[in-house]
């Protein structure tokens, strides 16, 4: 078996490249709906033989699923139509039978009121497509923000082997000889536009040079965060992370990760062999060299309490103090994924970390993390520096806490500017979104750079699904002043694209009660990002008054869906994962009637 790079596994293969097999066809778990003779199996392969199968295709060979999330309204993944079918090629090359599983397309950039909100529906699409189905083994075609995570939630709760197939980020944008970012340039020149310094004409031309081709976002977004999670946590091919969805490249890793899974299927390496404590572990410490999404830390959470490991919110901070921010990608950087890729890529960036990583956790491929980085080299370290010459000598995400966040709150710090991380001002507080955007464009607003912007009820619940409302817009008088940042607070999230000294992800959330539902405008907000501290100076008494006289809002859906989500989802510190679909003792299986 050859990698895109080139590497060779250590698998015994045959004459033909076809993985010997090391357990029997009896012992597939597809082999209960197609193997057995009985009258449900003759069912099953008649069925199959109607769609124009033979019996040949599928007799005695692993059944792998591929859970592909391509859709019509998602330009991320306009192309994952055709990287099935080169999965497929890579999985009839090494003797599997591969069908392609449909499922929810979460395009960040369509649906509404976010993604978030549909996160976990994907998760549990995901493990019900694999378990009630005759699969051995899953192929994941995803990319866009919440769409990896949903992917992998729900592959380790299936408990079958599962490859990642990650979509890719798409070409860097253009303007005028210059390059444009995906969302962090938007966020830059829609200040510049209310500002009146650029045209509507400028605004039209940067619209239609922004997105260039098919692919997720080119900045250290959420997107190529979790893509380079997943490749950390060894659930891709070695550099699959990184490589630009266009190039050739990516084509020829989706068949291989086509031929990868099949042997994972006869080997048996499943999710519980790959994701351990360590393996987690890598993954925040990529997460925060790379400067990553502060979304990541919720994701991150989902997936290691899927496999049963007791992930708490404070180990992102105590990493974050040990790793240095070395990837320089916007936004808290200068360049974009594509220049990462040329730099060396994510198996150069891992190669790069490795002092610092457990290179002995197993991945996909049945290597370790250290055998498949080993030997990759960085050829540019402006884009990638070295250990000794970091961007800043922590990670990119600091957890905070105080009185104002009990259960913790996320700063992208490296993205805000430097005068903020300490800082004391009043609160201006809004009690939703609507409210907030209509106050920010007042002209007499009474606003200074000091304060602290405050947005409420934009959590788990209250938004809900927790909207990537949290970079609140600056309010335009201050943006005709010059001003580009400011101290924000809320307990939404926010585009992993974003940048400025906006704290998330601030919990408990106000919908529910927790402090944030007492901030009054003219309060102090105290922030202290060296002392992980946020404050709201306010004195217990006067709190606890305000507590009692808080009262629940009405709920925020009345049927389907939207009141599942409520009655089941946690808190941001714990994930946002549904409570009824944490590890279970053992594997579920289908009776088969």
């Amino acid at each position: 078996m050859r990698f895109h790079d080139g590497r060779r596994t250590t698998r015994d293969r045959d004459r033909n490249g076809i993985a010997a097999l090391t357990k029997r066809a009896e012992e597939l778990r597809s082999h209960r709906w197609l193997g057995v003779e009985n009258l449900r199996s003759f069912g099953h392969r008649s069925r199959l033989l109607q769609i124009g199968y033979d019996r040949e295709d599928f007799a005695g060979k692993p059944v792998i699923g591929i859970v592909n999330t391509w859709s019509d309204i998602n330009p991320c993944h306009a192309h994952l139509r055709t990287r099935a079918d080169e999965v497929k090629r890579g999985v009839w090359q090494a003797g599997g039978f591969p069908l392609e599983l449909p499922a929810i397309s979460l395009a960040e950039t369509f649906m509404k009121p976010t993604t978030m909100l549909y996160r976990n529906l994907l998760a549990m699409e995901t493990e019900e497509l694999i378990r009630s189905q005759p699969i051995d083994g899953a192929v994941l075609l995803g990319g866009c923000d919440k769409t990896i995570p949903g992917l992998l939630m729900g592959a380790i709760s299936a408990r079958v082997p599962a490859i990642v197939v990650p979509a890719g980020p798409m070409l860097r944008g253009t303007l005028r000889g210059g390059v444009l970012g995906s969302g962090s340039d938007t966020w830059k020149y829609w200040d510049e536009l209310r500002a009146g310094r650029i045209t509507d004409d400028d605004w039209h031309e940067i619209e239609g040079g922004i997105a260039r081709s098919f692919g997720t976002c080119m900045t250290m977004g959420t997107a190529a965060t979790m893509m380079a999670i997943a490749e950390a946590l060894g659930f891709t091919l070695p550099g699959a992370s990184s490589i630009p969805a266009p190039d050739s490249g990516h084509a020829r890793m989706a068949s291989e990760s086509g031929r990868c899974i099949v042997e994972m299927v006869w080997e048996d390496r499943t999710p519980d062999r790959i994701v351990s404590a360590a393996a987690v572990d890598n993954a925040i410490r990529a997460e925060q060299a790379l400067g990553g999404s502060t979304n990541a830390i919720i994701h991150v959470l989902a997936i290691a309490r899927r496999a049963g490991i007791p992930l708490q919110l404070d180990r992102f901070d105590e990493i974050a103090r040990e790793v240095p921010l070395i990837a320089d990608i916007r936004p808290s950087g200068r360049f974009l994924m594509e220049d990462f890729f040329y730099a060396g890529g994510s198996r150069a960036f891992l190669n790069r970390l490795s002092p610092l990583l457990d290179l002995a956790c197993l991945t996909v491929n049945g290597c370790t993390l250290g055998e498949n980085v080993a030997g990759a080299q960085v050829w540019n370290d402006e884009v990638i520096r070295p250990l000794s010459d970091p961007v800043a000598d922590e990670g990119g995400t600091v957890v905070l806490r105080g009185n104002l966040a009990p259960d913790g709150a996320v700063m992208k710090s490296s993205a805000a500017d430097r005068r903020l991380l300490r800082h004391r001002g009043p609160a201006l507080v809004f009690e939703s979104y609507d409210e907030m955007a209509a106050a920010v464009e007042r002209e007499d607003l009474d606003v200074t750079a000091d304060h602290v912007l405050v947005l409420k009820n934009a959590g788990p619940q209250g938004g809900p699904g927790m909207p990537e409302w949290g970079m609140l817009p600056i309010p335009l008088p201050l943006v005709r002043a010059g001003v580009r940042d400011m101290v924000r607070i809320s307990d939404a999230r926010m585009s992993g694209t974003s940048y400025g000294a906006c704290i998330l992800h601030v919990a408990p959330e106000a919908y529910v009660g927790g402090p944030l539902a007492y901030v009054r405008t003219g309060d102090f907000i105290e922030l202290d990002v060296a002392a992980r501290r946020l404050h709201l100076d306010v004195d217990e008494a006067e709190l606890a008054r305000r507590r009692a006289a808080w009262r629940a809002p009405a709920p925020r859906a009345a049927s389907g869906y939207g009141v599942l989500f409520a009655a089941h989802v946690s808190q941001a510190n714990d994930g946002c994962d549904f409570d009824v679909a944490l590890a279970a003792s053992a594997p579920r299986e289908p009776e088969i009637h």
